[in-house]
């Protein structure tokens, strides 16, 4: 027999409220209501359970709550005391209570297509409800409308066994768009959760282009080579790394990709006298990328210009009209300034007027001060000579803005040597040459190791255009919609700056797209693996920034202001305490698996602005797979399942099968039957790690001892 409406209802009662406050509502179990299993909502389901969901009949339907704690009471009767009657024993009363957490509200909207109730879940509460009424188990399409509410939910990515296993979709638009952190131990399904969301994105977005490609964009930085396989069967995958091999593209980020932070960090650069040094040669070396052929007017027209900056320089710091000494003083850079200005048959006539006139003019400054000791030079003779110098450059072509002719930051090629030369010559200019040894030093390192130059070498015949097209993606993802970048041999001395020009040129690239096309974005994911290596709080420190500094800024510039040009921002860490406050600041999801680490729990309860104390003490006893999905990407935090991954799909973060090799029990078996014993030639690792072709005999280094 069916029940009617309100008899039903009456069989879904399950308490009453006890207290009430806005963020925890205490309630007093029904004598009645079950104690293991609930059988009353149409399927068994678990009751009462921690984390589990319960209503609350209100105005616009239901108030949603989550169960934080149960406990039992016992009665308030005093024991007996003295004489006891006929020997009886008072036995405690038990009064089971619990205490919720009020997440939102089930609006009512109807019934839908197919005559069934339909709900619609929205987080906030607007009215509380009062001692005295009822609490009721949700129905099993109640449990689905908590979780499955929301817009565009398009992407499956799981179940969740607190709501009667109801799929747990997400936005698209909300997950990527806004940045989403992945955290949990190792070893707790973290990598299969990253592989997933792009896998699963992926297959839809195909489904709803009837079966074609997606025009998407995946760009997966991957510290320790895991995910060069994972995605294998999807088409025209690019995967980069330092030692190519079959499927796998030599990764190239060179030089004249790198920005004056990123050159001033890896140099180590001093505030000072390097640094200025080093901004100086780069506008100077990206400048001669202008011409393929530097006519001998456009060479003295840089030589000028530089020339104008370096008397700028003196006049903003005072030293020429205050006297250094004759090693240091100006006077003496006058004389080797003087030695670059020569006439030449190539230039027209009124620029060899100009240089003749301007040899004139310090060949006359020099001589009014011969024999002074030290040389002092007025305001007003730096003054004419500036506007005399100022005079000469326009004559090459030159302008006030030229002066500072482009951003030191613009990509144009120059090789390693280029700039070696340019340093040494914008540092001989300004005679700072004994202050940038030590700069020297570290350049001439990078452009003669052999690690080195294969990632960040001169990279002959490589243009911008053609480096976007294949790590970020051609025209309608032609050439795919994922990119593995491996980044597991790269040398650790650059292995940040790296990682930071990849991320860099990556939003730079999507915001000059958006100044081209009229405010529409390129949406594109940029996923961080071990993100506490790259993006590791650091302190602020402006005199000496590190390479690790640098790259945690690019990133944190990416999570400030990558929502705005379509980059999102995918991190995967195991420490969460270690990354930097204001990237976890600017993650609006999470998916939280296992973390045990108190320090790492702490950081997450202060991070969730949530009322979800119950819900995150489940952490750090998460099984595998399972995690906590909360933030902008969910209507509310809901336990997730997540999707299993097929073995040949998963990154290859497997942990080390210790007992298959110590016993050689499960080791794949080879075509003669027998199991295939984990062999080793150190030989072979040798020859890899020295480099050796095989061909270079090695020295004896015991020779002689016995001599």
């Amino acid at each position: 027999m069916r029940l009617s409406p309100l008899a039903y209802a009456d069989s879904l009662r399950i308490g009453t409220i006890d207290f009430v406050s806005p963020d925890e509502i205490k309630v007093l179990i029904d004598i009645e209501a079950p104690d293991g299993v609930a059988l009353n909502t149409g399927t068994p389901r678990p009751f009462p359970r921690i984390n589990g969901y319960v209503l609350i009949p209100s105005d616009e339907g239901y108030l949603v709550a989550q169960v934080e704690w149960i406990t039992i009471e016992r009665s308030q009767y005093p024991k007996r005391k003295g004489m006891q009657d006929f020997g009886l024993v008072d036995l405690p009363y038990p009064l089971r209570k619990m205490s919720l957490n009020p997440l939102g509200v089930l609006a009512y909207e109807g019934r839908d297509k197919n005559d069934e109730d339909s709900y619609r879940f929205r987080r906030g509460v607007e009215s509380y409800p009062t001692v005295g009424e009822a609490v009721l188990l949700p129905t099993p399409s109640q449990l689905r409308a908590i979780v499955e509410s929301g817009d565009n939910r398009r992407i499956k990515i799981g179940t969740s066994p607190l709501a009667a296993n109801a799929e747990v979709r997400i936005d698209p638009d909300r997950l990527f768009g806004r940045h989403l952190a992945v955290l949990g131990n190792t070893g707790s399904g973290k990598s299969c959760s990253v592989a997933g969301l792009i896998r699963w994105s992926m297959d839809e977005a195909r489904k709803a282009r009837g079966g074609e490609d997606p025009n998407a964009r995946f760009i997966v930085l991957d510290p320790n080579g895991e995910y060069a396989n994972t995605f294998r069967d999807m088409s025209k995958v690019r995967v980069f790394a330092v030692e190519p091999s079959e499927g796998i593209e030599q990764l190239q980020v060179p030089l004249w990709f790198w920005n004056s932070a990123e050159w001033s960090a890896f140099t180590q650069a001093s505030a000072k006298a390097q640094r200025p040094t080093l901004v100086q040669a780069l506008r100077a070396v990206r400048d001669g990328a202008l011409s393929s052929v530097a006519t001998p007017s456009h060479e003295m027209r840089r030589y000028l210009r530089t020339l104008v900056s370096a008397i700028q320089i003196e006049k903003n710091t005072g030293n020429p009209w205050k006297g250094a000494g004759p090693a240091k003083g100006f006077r003496d850079r006058l004389i080797k300034w003087k030695e670059g200005l020569v006439d030449s048959a190539a230039f027209h006539q009124t620029e060899s007027d100009a240089i003749t006139g301007l040899i004139q003019h310090i060949t006359q400054l020099l001589s009014s001060h011969q024999g002074d000791w030290p040389a002092i030079f007025t305001l007003q003779e730096i003054s004419t000579l500036f506007n005399q110098l100022s005079l000469t450059h326009s004559v090459f072509g030159g302008s006030d803005t030229d002066i500072l002719p482009i951003d030191a930051d613009v990509p144009r090629p120059f090789t390693g040597d280029q700039l070696l030369r340019s340093v040494e010559a914008t540092a001989e200019l300004l005679s700072v040459s004994e202050y940038v040894e030590t700069m020297l030093m570290r350049i001439r390192t990078i452009l003669s190791d052999s690690r080195m130059k294969v990632v960040s070498g001169d990279a002959n015949g490589l243009t911008l255009d053609e480096w976007l097209r294949d790590y970020i993606g051609d025209n309608q993802a032609s050439n795919g919609s994922v990119t593995i970048i491996d980044l597991s041999l790269v040398p650790a001395e650059v292995v940040h700056i790296i990682t930071a020009v990849i991320a860099r040129m990556t939003l730079e690239s999507l915001q000059r797209y958006r100044k081209l096309n009229h405010g529409k974005t390129l949406p594109t994911v940029l996923v961080m693996e071990e993100a506490h290596t790259f993006i590791k709080r650091y302190h602020d420190d402006a005199e000496n920034q590190n390479s690790a500094a640098i790259c945690c800024q690019v990133f944190e510039k990416i999570a400030r202001e990558g929502r705005k040009f379509g980059l999102g921002l995918v991190l995967s860490s195991q420490r969460p305490s270690e990354l930097s406050p204001t990237v976890l600041s600017q993650c609006n999801s999470y998916l939280l698996h296992r973390i045990s680490n108190d320090r790492d729990q702490e950081l997450v309860h202060k991070l969730v602005p949530d009322n979800l104390r119950g819900l995150l003490r489940d952490l750090p006893s998460l099984p595998s797979r399972h995690a906590i999905l909360l933030g902008w990407a969910s209507e509310l935090p809901v336990l997730v399942q997540m999707n299993a991954l097929p073995e040949k799909h998963r990154p290859k973060s497997d942990d080390p099968d210790f007992w298959a090799v110590w016993s050689g029990e499960g080791l794949a078996i080879d075509e003669q039957g027998e199991p295939q014993e984990r062999a080793v030639n150190w030989k072979t690792v040798a020859d890899d790690w020295q480099q050796n072709s095989g061909e270079v005999e090695q020295p004896d280094l015991h020779q002689g001892e016995a001599e």
